[in-house]
């Protein structure tokens, strides 16, 4: 991607109104637009970001065993009348009147909505288990979106739902999920312990929360680092420095998080709601037992951008990095280094390393290495009149301060091992 092609410009001062880590830096280095509070556009840096995100939480729900599918946003008042979640979920819940008088409502979860699509697709035992997914909008009319794109109105979710026969099926499965999304979280650059919560208005059993630590977090956690136990600062009856009660022999610290993911077993709630029933091998009919399990997109990414970012910008994982290279093209371009540089690009393209050309003219050095520091790829490869004598090009992490000389063919299969 050439950089001059880009709807692209950095900003050099904080946005207003903005105090989240987060929410500054994407905004300054481009990766997204604030439309008001909690509702953000993804430009295409961000964008692609968003997709790596996306397309890691797929690979690790594929091979779970679930299948991908899309439900509506909007949904109508008699879908969660049985359920007694249209009037509970009032305060956050966007809800109104069509034109011809129906009320409708913004889907803010789809426990309802997927069971009743299960109604004619869910008939006996041989049926069971079942697993889909959406990656899909949210909205939420949340009282409280300060933390940039960590709390958003509009929001994009991946939710799983499993249908079982029984609860040792259901149990099965949950703990396949944690470890999948213990998986995904590593995967984006991040340490997550699975943390004990209440299952609030979805299970009357506790839930796990996966907790990323980190000063941005609304949250606080009761962790002991030996053994990895968490729960949540709201059903835990600990005093900080007491002994952890899975080890005994770590010590408890109370710890400011961020969720980034949870999971519920949501037993037969909803489907009995939904009159979602099947016959077991007796042909006895029976509820079907269920099972919640979701990960916030925009949160998952702003959690990335608060645990990896320094005082010059973003430090983004190589897994979710909207490019792996900054090419930046520096000095007077003559046409000869102009076309050593457009050499380079097109060497890195053709052996599929994703590269982000800086080849904007009439832009200084200085306002160059600015940009790049802000937007935070793993790599810096340099181009110049020095470099173009020796054939090669210089190389920086964007992690560490030295830097060398070398062939791009080198460095190309350097970073491909």
């Amino acid at each position: 991607m050439r950089q001059s092609k880009l709807l692209f410009k950095t900003q050099k001062t904080l946005p207003k109104d903005e105090v989240a880590v987060n929410a500054q830096l994407l905004i300054r280095a481009n990766f997204v637009h604030k439309l008001m509070a909690g509702v953000y556009s993804y430009l295409p840096l961000g964008f692609r970001v968003r997709e790596k995100v996306m397309e890691i939480i797929r690979e690790e729900m594929n091979a779970l065993g679930a299948a991908e599918l899309l439900m509506p946003s909007l949904q109508p008042k008699s879908a969660w009348e049985a359920s007694g979640r249209w009037e509970g979920l009032q305060k956050i819940m966007y809800q109104f009147k069509d034109h011809s008088g129906r009320d409708v409502g913004l889907g803010v979860t789809h426990e309802e909505i997927v069971a009743l699509l299960a109604q004619g697709i869910i008939d006996s035992y041989a049926d069971l288990p079942k697993y889909v997914y959406q990656i899909q909008a949210k909205f939420r009319d949340e009282p409280r979106a300060k933390s940039g794109i960590l709390r958003g109105r509009e929001f994009t979710m991946k939710d799983m739902y499993s249908f079982h026969a029984d609860e040792k099926s259901l149990e099965d499965f949950y703990e396949k999920a944690k470890k999948a999304y213990t998986r995904v979280f590593e995967r984006c650059g991040l340490k997550s312990y699975v943390t004990e919560a209440s299952g609030g208005d979805f299970s009357k059993s506790h839930s796990h929360e996966f907790m990323v630590e980190t000063p941005a977090g609304e949250d606080e956690t009761y962790l002991c680092r030996l053994c990895g136990f968490a729960r949540n600062k709201e059903i835990a009856d600990f005093k900080k420095g007491e002994r952890c009660p899975t080890c005994t022999a770590g010590v408890l610290e109370k710890v400011t998080t961020v969720e980034v993911g949870n999971i519920f077993k949501l037993g037969t709630k909803f489907s009995e709601a939904a009159n979602l029933n099947f016959k077991d091998k007796e042909g006895t009919l029976k509820p079907v037992v269920m099972g919640s399990y979701g990960i916030g997109v925009e949160r998952l990414m702003g959690t990335i951008v608060e645990v990896h970012h320094d005082e010059r910008g973003i430090l983004w994982p190589e897994t979710v990095a909207p490019f792996t290279i900054h090419l930046l093209l520096l000095g007077e371009a003559s046409e000869e280094l102009q076309k050593f540089a457009d050499g380079v690009y097109h060497e890195f393209e053709k052996a599929g390393v994703e590269v982000l050309f800086d080849d904007r003219m009439k832009v200084s050095a200085g306002e160059k290495f600015y940009d790049a520091d802000l937007i935070g790829l793993p790599w810096r490869a340099i181009v110049s009149e020095k470099t173009m004598v020796q054939g090669k090009i210089e190389i920086k992490k964007r992690n560490e301060s030295g830097s060398k000389t070398v062939k791009a063919k080198e460095f190309i299969a350097e970073i491909k091992q």
